[in-house]
């Protein structure tokens, strides 16, 4: 299991109530459930991705977080998590500002842009840098909106929501996001996550 499952299980208590928005396959979903007696629901876009989570035996619904997430019921759920997809929308603030609506808090995580490697990439060959977190050429990426662990915590600073936790990942390191170490960890850092409320 993916070490940014581990971390968000981790930030989630036990008995919840979990919306998980873009839930792929369900491993997040399926690892809630079995380990955390969590009472999760998944929303995904991709039919074929929806058939693997009830095979799974998983509760997901086909749907496009930024029309979707409409029928939800303000505070439905104790917790929304969104995973890698942030940077995948048309309008990241309208899902921002409905993961928030419909959970209690919410948690994001997202692929940084302003990792050393892809800094260094830009730079040196002058291309759109492949990584891990970024697999996809320009050209076919699901990505529209690129952006770094710092532009991410301006962003939430900016509208005025409350951070509780922010984690950086790089392969198995797992560290602490501070105002102190935000440009240190903007650059060795390839994925951030960030447990937010309104």
């Amino acid at each position: 299991m993916k070490n940014e499952f581990k971390v968000i299980a981790d930030l989630i208590e036990k008995d919840k109530k979990v919306l998980d928005v873009g839930c792929a396959d369900g491993t997040l979903m399926k690892f809630l459930k079995d380990n955390k007696n969590i009472n999760i629901r998944g929303l995904e876009i991709s039919k074929d991705k929806v058939q693997k989570c009830i095979a799974k035996g998983l509760t997901v619904i086909e749907g496009n977080a930024e029309k979707d997430l409409m029928q939800f019921p303000d505070k439905s759920f104790d917790y929304v998590v969104l995973s890698q997809t942030l940077q995948a929308f048309l309008n990241p603030e309208l899902v921002i500002n409905e993961l928030l609506r419909v959970g209690k808090k919410a948690i994001v995580t997202i692929p940084n842009f302003g990792y050393w490697k892809i800094r260094l990439h830009l730079l040196t060959k002058g291309t759109m840098p492949i990584t891990k977190t970024l697999p996809d050429e320009w050209y076919n990426t699901p990505n529209l909106h690129m952006c770094t662990i710092k532009d991410f915590v301006h962003f939430v600073k900016s509208r005025n929501f409350k951070i509780f936790k922010s984690i950086a990942l790089n392969n198995e390191n797992i560290s602490s996001i501070s105002d102190t170490n935000l440009g240190i960890k903007n650059l060795f850092a390839d994925l951030g996550i960030f447990l937010i409320e309104k």
